[in-house]
């Protein structure tokens, strides 16, 4: 199949909600595994911007951004509302040839309610698939036009009522309302999609949506419970609709599937690797140790070539052992694979055994020993990724066993850029920004230790154009973000001395000290347990953080704080990734934030966090708790050339001040995690590109 047809067969009807449906009610539809789809959705009284994540074959999470018209309330009338919103759905069975699908969903279930809902729904394919036939039961929304009695209260009184009263309301959002789900009256709703042509389909939904807050608050018209919608698509799998809403609105839609699993360039730009030479070719005959053991032997000269820094090596009989860094590859596996060669093209054919030492931050991490005959054997054999893997030893490197390269320290480097610093979802304006130029300087002076600054000048943008005053009545460790930007102009992001440090095996430590983030500065430390083929890392970090002026250069508020956090990782396979952070946040309250990622094997990641702590829902404020979700993007999943770091951002409902967690740079697992057993074997395939 292509990719074209692989993109075809991901047209499906989709909701003004951004989630697999029809217009305004679901389907028991899922994404493919993986996959995100962006929609934009417009008509003359709304609008609607989502973001939906197939976090596994039968889980999927949307988020979603609307900007309601004159919905909102106020003495002197209405005005627009801009409301955030999260929806789950999961799929109970899957469809075979003789029964429907079957999902059950949570709509809006921790925003204000506006959009609220629950539903069990059923679909079914027929005609050759051509054909999709939905029915469901909704409650919430989706149970108010011929609503009937809920069936549920069967089982108790407590799904009799639904409490309508704080729909709509700022003050309530994001708290979760499990008492309120699948209660009060249902409804029945049921639609149908047919795909006309390869692009062209139509759709037809009977709604059980009646649509009550908007004829209330907006004179919505609710002519009829029928609403249609024509959708085209192309061959990337966009797809474009136009729908009519109840017999009173038009509107147009969008929607965008995006396959983390396939980047822009699938095979990659990069050059290809060295081959293996003939080893009696191998390496000149005047080859010693000594004349290696500089930055001006040929060795050290092929290895950067390929991006890769000699730091030292050692041969004792006839096993070589190398400590190298990585400056180019995303995947390690890389690195190391294209290392084996390069060894193998410039070592005597006495040495038979390679023992490759992965470094991080100037800390030996990981150590891989691999035969020599095995790399000269499988480097064309069709199953040589997994049998390289399979025949590779992994251990702990607390200590490197190379000796240094002369020359190898100290190390500067800099750069200019330009950056985009985003500001999304403030209530009063969704979205601001500044742009600017940025310059970063490190300085290494010997291994572990890293002095490093980054320095902006904002020259467009409308970051201080906030009104949005900080009312919060925790200490203002993150609501005074506007000021930071109203009263500052060059800024210092961060200027910081690092030691990055190995106490034994299986550990590591780092001590940061300095201007950490744009907000503060003070001592950072911290200590992690990871074991180089463990999937658990546990770590405990220590701070005392000073907040810095809202000028962002070098001076001091009165408001300090020591914070600090005991963190456990949990590597599941299949590329997630858990985290639980116990401790003390910025403002002083105690809680725990919850973490759950996905990490596609090259490098795309997606995930959702959570922070409860023992400030009040009502003391926090808007939003109730912190939560959020967040991706990044590698910056060679879009080139196809090998490049570390990429773009990510976190999109968060709204910034408070509770569970506020200092942003360091560099924490240790993030850092040390790339080297080690788990990664390497989720991008082995890298190993020999």
């Amino acid at each position: 199949m292509t990719a074209q047809e692989q993109d075809r067969q991901l047209r499906f009807p989709t909701t003004i909600y951004g989630t697999p449906g029809y217009v305004d009610v679901p389907s028991a539809e899922m994404l493919p595994d993986g996959y995100l789809q962006l929609t934009t959705n417009f008509r003359d009284d709304a609008q609607f911007y989502a973001m939906t994540f197939q976090v596994s074959p039968r889980l999927m999470g949307s988020f979603r951004y609307s900007i309601l018209d004159d919905f909102s309330r106020q003495q002197n009338g209405n005005i627009a509302q801009f409301d955030r919103s999260f929806d789950l759905k999961f799929g109970i069975t899957e469809e075979t040839d003789y029964f429907p699908s079957l999902a059950v969903g949570l709509q809006d279930f921790a925003g204000t309610g506006v959009f609220a809902a629950e539903y069990i729904v059923a679909s079914k394919h027929l005609m050759d698939d051509r054909l999709l036939v939905t029915g469901g039961l909704g409650w919430g929304r989706l149970g108010t036009y011929n609503g009937f009695s809920n069936p549920l209260s069967l089982l108790s009184d407590h799904f009799s009522d639904r409490d309508m009263s704080t729909v709509g309301q700022v003050s309530d959002a994001g708290k979760v309302p499990i008492g309120e789900w699948f209660t009060g009256d249902a409804a029945v709703f049921a639609a149908a999609s047919y795909q006309m042509t390869d692009r062209v389909r139509l759709t037809l939904e009977y709604s059980s949506d009646a649509y009550e807050n908007e004829v209330i608050r907006t004179g919505f018209a609710h002519n009829t419970p029928f609403n249609a919608a024509l959708s085209y698509g192309f061959d990337n799998g966009v797809e474009l609709t136009a729908y009519s809403l109840h017999g009173s609105k038009v509107g147009f839609m969008a929607s965008v599937p995006i396959n983390p699993r396939r980047p822009s360039y699938v095979g990659g730009l990069e050059e290809a690797p060295p081959v293996i030479m003939p080893r009696q070719s191998a390496a000149a005959l005047s080859w010693d140790e000594e004349s290696v053991r500089t930055t001006e032997s040929p060795l050290y000269a092929a290895l950067e070539e390929q991006g890769i820094k000699l730091e030292g090596i050692s041969v004792q009989g006839t096993t070589a052992t190398v400590r190298i860094s990585d400056s180019r590859y995303p995947a390690k596996s890389q690195s190391l694979g294209r290392t084996a060669r390069v060894l193998a093209n410039h070592l005597p054919d006495t040495v038979t055994t390679f023992r490759l030492e992965s470094t991080a931050a100037g800390m030996p991490t990981s150590r891989m020993t691999l035969r020599r005959s095995d790399l000269e054997a499988l480097e064309f054999d069709l199953e040589g990724t997994w049998l390289s893997f399979a025949r590779a030893d992994f251990e702990d490197a607390p200590r490197t066993e190379a000796a240094d390269i002369k020359g190898t320290y100290p190390r500067f480097d800099w750069r200019v850029t330009p950056y985009l610093d985003p500001s999304l979802f403030d209530p009063d304006d969704p979205i601001r920004a500044d742009v600017g130029i940025q310059g970063v300087v490190g300085f290494t002076p010997t291994r572990g230790v890293i002095l490093s600054g980054a320095v902006r000048q904002p020259l467009i943008g409308n970051l201080d154009n906030s009104t949005r005053p900080a009312t919060s009545v925790l200490p203002h460790v993150r609501t005074d973000a506007v000021a930071y930007a109203q009263q500052s102009d060059t800024q210092i992001k961060h200027l910081t001395a690092e030691y990055f440090f190995r106490p034994g095996t299986n550990l590591y430590g780092r001590v940061t000290a300095g201007y950490l983030e744009t907000m503060y500065g003070g001592v950072s430390t911290e200590v992690l347990w990871k074991p180089v083929n463990g999937p658990l890392a546990l770590g405990a970090e220590v701070n005392y953080a000073k907040k810095r002026d809202f000028d962002q250069l070098f001076g001091f508020q009165d408001y300090d704080v020591v914070t600090g956090h005991a963190s456990a990782y949990y590597d599941f396979g299949g590329g997630y990734l858990g985290q639980v952070d116990v401790g003390r946040y910025l403002a002083g309250d105690i809680g725990a934030t919850f973490s759950l990622d996905r990490e596609f094997d090259n490098g795309f990641r997606v995930g959702a966090f959570f922070t409860l702590t023992d400030v009040p829902f009502d003391d926090f404020g808007e939003g109730s708790f912190d939560k959020g979700i967040r991706f990044s993007v590698p910056i060679d999943w879009l080139s196809g050339e090998p490049t570390l770091g990429g773009f990510g951002t976190t999109i968060r409902p709204v910034q408070r001040d509770g569970g506020a967690r200092l942003e360091v740079r560099n924490r240790l697992y993030e850092v040390v995690r790339g080297t080690q057993t788990n990664e390497l074997e989720d991008r082995w395939g890298r190993f020999w590109r």
